[in-house]
């Protein structure tokens, strides 16, 4: 049962939820054999979602987690929740594999370069010696033919798994888990961004102090300049947006006050 709080942040809502209850969500989903989308967002997903209605409904249709800082900080700040906190990817993905051991939860991860796979199953398996992985697959860097479409749902539904992790980059994760949620039996199936290469050691992720004061996307556009055309695009778009939002909160509450 999802939490009954949502937030609605630039039209994508998102239930109040904590790791704990992400595998106590997932671990019914496994038990019922029914298929789910988890979208980890960020700032970036969401300002997209604004412009790309592909993306809002596959948001609007999927678990949503805030995966950045900056969505918790405008629930607690435009909605005045207490209960709002951040579910990131990478931590996710890790608690889960970490909680499966004890499950018999299987995990298939897909996308990345096959060098990062074998290094990300290699070291998840010598961190958690009880984990299941059942498979990987590195795609081409290109569409995928009708007939390699179908010969890729067949590898993961062969293997079984009830978790499909999905590392293609947003928001083509998201996109090509909702063209296949029907397709592929995997009771949660989640696009986890850079996880993958975190977890592999080929990136090295933002010290936990920065992670804690929302500047993770500050360190990782120092490892990565590309990632400068992204962040001026959408982070200013959700400054203003939040801004707007809580001095409209703030007036509203005023307002009933004076009444």
């Amino acid at each position: 049962m999802l939490p009954t709080n949502t937030f609605s942040i630039l039209g994508t809502p998102f239930p109040s939820l904590s790791y704990q209850a992400c595998l106590s969500l997932f671990q019914n989903w496994i038990e019922s054999k029914s298929n789910h989308q988890v979208c980890i967002a960020n700032v970036h997903t969401v300002v997209t979602a604004l412009s790309d209605t592909e993306l809002l409904n596959i948001n609007q249709q999927s678990l949503m987690t805030m995966d950045g800082l900056p969505l918790v900080w405008y629930a607690k700040n435009v909605y005045k929740s207490k209960t709002a906190e951040r579910v990131c990817g990478p931590e996710l993905m890790l608690r889960c594999l970490e909680h499966g051991q004890s499950q018999g939860w299987k995990h298939f991860f897909l996308g990345g370069k096959n060098d990062v796979l074998v290094d990300l199953v290699a070291t998840m398996q010598t961190r958690y010696p009880k984990v299941n992985i059942v498979g990987w697959h590195s795609p081409p860097f290109r569409a995928l033919t009708p007939e390699e479409d179908a010969q890729l749902i067949d590898l993961i539904n062969a293997q079984q798994p009830d978790f499909l992790w999905v590392g293609l980059g947003a928001p083509k994760q998201e996109k090509w888990i909702a063209a296949h949620i029907d397709k592929i039996t995997a009771s949660v199936q989640l696009g986890v961004g850079a996880a993958f290469d975190f977890h592999s050691g080929h990136i090295k992720r933002a010290p936990v102090w920065m992670q804690k004061v929302g500047l993770e996307w500050f360190y990782r556009l120092l490892q990565d300049k590309r990632l400068f055309k992204r962040y001026l695009e959408t982070n200013p778009i959700f400054i203003k947006h939040f801004i707007k939002d809580y001095l409209k909160s703030r007036f509203s509450k005023q307002s009933k006050q004076t009444i």
